[in-house]
């Protein structure tokens, strides 16, 4: 199976950022990829960012559904948990249909009490996500719901409008730990990787994913989708003297959110950047990039790439340049049939 590419245009800026300008950087991004055989675009989620300025991705994906031309579009993630499970359901039935049908849809539990506090999200996140997974599904299938949570009532409720996608969007779910792995394989349609782990540590748990799935009775996944800070310099020296002191910051700032705290294994950020980068991020000229996607092709079998690309505070110019090299130096070699 060939390797699809997505690029993630998060629009995160150092907070006080002239944000205008930032989406103008991104649509930049959004028009590269569309026009260079790029597959998808994705932005996430997250409430009061603190030190990140970012936009809400259910707006901000529907200005790029007016470029994204013949490009899927990703929301991820998008934190389900926190949420009124109607407003979802309008939402995102909304933008499946200004994307043409070209939505893929990633949940997440979220990490960040602060976002949990804003939002009186109280009890089990766990049980609020699955409950507003299952009114979210039920409505988008065109049924009459009703329900009584402590956080939405609904009586004989029906969507006017449905998406394009039936049942419903392609559902991709985000999770770090066992559980979570074994949940996306009983809810989803795929388990998304995300960005923060080790590929060594990715393997067992992707196993244990399409274990599960069989367990159940389900089909074997289609995507194997993974979430990558990716960044390709003329050579190793130059990518990790650009991206080391942005990546950096921006690790020492979910360090200061506790995301290392939800992460399997006792995974941690704070530890020396090479350290953290080892197994964990694709960083180097076109070769060293090229020899450590083949190698996750290899161990993983992924079929989406998603890359981030800028880092917060980044210059533009920075990241355009290596997604240039990235779509003329190692796009060729690494996206036909797995090795």
């Amino acid at each position: 199976m060939s390797l699809q590419f997505g690029i993630h245009v998060t629009n995160q800026y150092p907070r006080g950022s002239d944000m205008v300008r930032a989406l103008d950087e991104q649509l930049l991004f959004l028009r590269y990829a569309r026009d260079n055989g790029w597959h998808s675009a994705w932005a996430g989620q997250h409430f009061l960012s603190d030190t990140l300025s970012q936009l809400q991705p259910v707006p901000y994906l529907a200005r790029l559904a007016a470029e994204s031309g013949h490009m899927r579009l990703g929301l991820g993630a998008h934190l389900l948990s926190l949420l009124n499970p109607l407003i979802v359901a309008e939402e995102i039935a909304s933008l499946d249909v200004i994307t043409g049908g070209k939505l893929i849809y990633c949940i997440g539990l979220g990490y960040r009490k602060v976002e949990d506090n804003a939002l009186a999200v109280s009890g089990s996140k766990l049980e609020r996500l699955e409950r507003n997974l299952e009114v979210v599904s039920a409505l988008w299938r065109g049924e009459a719901v009703s329900c009584d949570l402590p956080w939405c009532r609904l009586d004989n409720a029906i969507l006017a409008t449905l998406p394009i996608q039936r049942p419903r969007p392609t559902l991709w779910i985000a999770g770090n730990v066992d559980a979570a792995v074994r949940r996306a394989a009983r809810l989803g349609d795929a388990w998304i990787i995300n960005p923060h782990a080790q590929t060594g540590a990715i393997v067992p748990q992707l196993r244990m994913f399409h274990e599960e799935r069989a367990r159940l009775g389900l089909a074997p996944a289609a995507d194997v989708p993974v979430i990558k800070e990716v960044f390709v310099g003329t050579s190793r020296e130059e990518a990790w003297r650009i991206c080391r002191p942005h990546l950096e910051l921006k690790y020492g700032t979910y360090v200061e959110w506790g995301q290392d705290k939800v992460l399997a294994d006792g995974d941690t950020f704070s530890c020396p950047f090479e350290e953290l980068a080892r197994d964990r991020f694709i960083i180097g000229s076109p070769d060293d990039c090229i020899q450590e996607i083949l190698r996750m092709r290899r161990e993983l079998r992924i079929t989406h790439l998603v890359m981030r690309m800028q880092t917060p505070g980044m210059p533009a110019d920075e990241a355009l340049r290596s997604m240039r090299l990235f779509t003329e130096e190692v796009m060729p070699t690494v996206s036909g049939d797995a090795p």
